[in-house]
């Protein structure tokens, strides 16, 4: 064991900055996504951590690029489960609801997503766009659901013309709203999007509209 004069050795300072900069992140996540960029203070994210203000501009630099770092981080998270989406023995139709599943899930157990998300659009995406690494991560989904589109359409169960990213924003449109726009919908119409029980009712619901539009019949009147 290490004693208590004995400086740490070099493996084990990059394990407690590693853990100290997760730490950040996760809190500074919390606290974005409860008060937005504009509320969001450094002083309470460092209070609220094993460190201090001066410790979190030394790991990002400022508040702006704590943010970006949120970002990243929440995006990763949705990039890797789109990596591990593993449709290629599932037929088209099967296919696509199963991705559209995944989208529907991640969404629901990710609120904080939904609402760094909305915060972005409000200050017109100026984050995403000066982050690099949010513009090389590129979408996963987007290959999967090309090579799913191009397999539907040879096999003639897709009978649309339809663009992967137009397919993407329509599954992720749902499932974003449903969780994003729960409160209000709930106070205009009396219906919780999130209820437990109605669950698995909107989930079959998005691969049901899904699937329709994939396969409706577009011949000319």
């Amino acid at each position: 064991m290490t004693s208590v004069d004995e400086p740490a050795r070099p493996g084990e300072r990059i394990r407690d900055a590693a853990r100290t900069r997760a730490e950040i992140l996760d809190v500074a996540t919390q606290e974005f996504a409860r008060a937005g960029y504009d509320g969001a203070r450094v002083d309470d994210i460092a209070a609220r951590t094993r460190t201090t203000k001066r410790m979190i501009y030394y790991y990002f630099g400022g508040k702006e690029q704590l943010f970006t770092a949120v970002l990243e981080q929440a995006y990763g998270v949705i990039r890797e489960a789109e990596q591990q989406l593993d449709v290629e023995h599932l037929d088209p139709v099967a296919a696509i609801r199963r991705l559209a599943e995944v989208t529907f899930d991640h969404h629901e157990r990710h609120p904080d997503f939904i609402r760094l998300v909305s915060i972005e659009n409000i200050h017109g995406a100026e984050h995403i766009a000066g982050s690099e690494k949010l513009g090389k991560i590129g979408s996963p989904a987007l290959d999967v659901i090309r090579r799913i589109l191009a397999s539907g359409q040879e096999s003639g169960l897709f009978t649309a013309d339809v663009d992967a990213v137009d397919l993407h924003a329509m599954i992720s449109s749902f499932c974003f709203f449903r969780v994003a726009n729960r409160h209000t919908f709930g106070a205009l119409f009396g219906r919780d999007l999130v209820a437990a029980e109605q669950r698995e009712h909107y989930r079959t619901m998005l691969g049901d509209m899904v699937i329709a539009y994939l396969t409706a019949d577009r011949a000319a009147d």
